[in-house]
């Protein structure tokens, strides 16, 4: 389907992997273009309700291709607005996805790729992963989310720490700091198990509540949606089976087509 990635799903529960190993995962034109794509095609996928995002080769992604990138200095701003915003826009997807997402990040997430993995609703790491927002050190800034969205991960001085001097955040500390869910010696099978929880869960209320965690929104707008969003819910038919399900000591069974 794709050039740079492969897009598999099974039980519900879709891999999208970056597959240009011999560089590190590191995206091109084409890459970012098969991101965007597989992420609206996850969103609007019947049977496809959890999406782990990961690399191929034992790297997460090593940012942008320099081999392959653009010349910048030939271009104009409005030229590199543009190629910007789509890689703005595979993190604009992932922080706006209703469906959960999870990264399973077993190597190197460099610049952009660590953004990727920034964006995702939760993470995983595997002992050699390395996430770096290292921007600065060649004389630049975190223009695809990183300054946006590291602070709300784990404080603004911390995150200013990382920002900038761009330096490494190693497996230890992204769990310390809650950045990441756990250090797995094999993250995309501790992503997938955890996105078997998720799946286990009624979709519906999983998927709103996801989209209830908005650290920008003001409580009496969240109360607002949240009575939106629990209406829903009490209608739902896999809210009354787990309420079944619980009065009958049992594990309750959801009718679902699954991809």
């Amino acid at each position: 389907m794709y050039d740079d990635l492969r897009y598999e799903t099974s039980n519900g529960i879709t891999t999208i992997t970056i597959d240009r190993p011999d560089v590190h995962n590191a995206f091109r034109a084409e890459t970012i273009r098969d991101l965007n794509d597989a992420l609206r095609a996850f969103g609007n996928a019947d049977g496809e309700y959890v999406a782990v995002l990961t690399g191929a080769g034992g790297s997460f992604c090593a940012g942008a291709d320099v081999t392959e990138m653009p010349d910048w200095h030939e271009m104009t701003k409005e030229a590199y607005a543009g190629y910007l915003w789509g890689v703005q826009n595979v993190v604009r997807q992932l922080r706006g996805m209703e469906k959960p997402t999870i990264a399973a990040v077993p190597g190197p997430a460099i610049g952009a790729g660590c953004d990727f993995a920034l964006a995702c609703d939760l993470r995983v790491v595997g002992p050699e992963a390395v996430l770096r927002e290292g921007f600065v050190r060649v004389g630049l800034i975190p223009g695809d989310g990183g300054a946006w969205l590291l602070p709300r991960l784990i404080g603004e001085s911390k995150a200013k720490e990382y920002l900038l001097t761009g330096k490494d955040i190693t497996p230890e500390a992204a769990v310390d700091l809650g950045l990441a869910v756990e250090e797995a010696d094999d993250p995309l099978a501790s992503a997938r198990a955890l996105g078997e929880d998720v799946l286990s869960l009624p979709a519906h209320a999983v998927r709103r509540t996801n989209s209830l965690v908005d650290p920008e929104r003001e409580f009496e707008a969240y109360c607002e949606r949240a009575i939106e969003y629990q209406w829903e819910c009490v209608n739902d038919a896999e809210h009354h089976e787990a309420i079944d399900a619980f009065a009958d000591d049992r594990e309750p069974e959801y009718d679902r087509d699954y991809a």
